[in-house]
């Protein structure tokens, strides 16, 4: 046993996926990067309800100056967020909350 698992840290080389809350901000010194970060942010801000389903949430440059940002970052940890189902991009029209179903899961779409 390495003296790192001995004292309860991961292996060298491994790093624990950081988790995020709703009234985060994005930190540039962060192990994570910020499209990540600003994803983890988000997802909480779902989760919270701050924005209903169905609901558009901010647009690309309103999140961009909230969170310090370029418009490519915001667009990206959007990305990650439809690629797990908890949004849906409606084209001409933005971003908006899906549907959670009673279990907790989000719908594909």
């Amino acid at each position: 046993m390495s003296l790192s698992e001995s004292a309860g840290m991961p292996p060298a080389g491994y790093l624990r996926p950081m988790e995020y809350g709703p009234d985060d901000q994005v930190e540039r010194d962060a192990p994570d990067a910020p499209f990540q970060q600003l994803a983890g942010i988000l997802r909480a801000r779902v989760k919270r309800g701050d924005w209903k389903p169905n609901r558009a949430i901010p647009g690309e440059n309103t999140l961009a100056d909230e969170y310090g940002l370029s418009r490519p970052t915001v667009r990206r940890a959007i990305a990650v967020l439809a690629e797990e189902g908890l949004v849906y991009a409606v084209s001409g029209r933005g971003t908006y909350v899906a549907e959670r179903k009673q279990d907790g899961a989000t719908p594909s779409t």
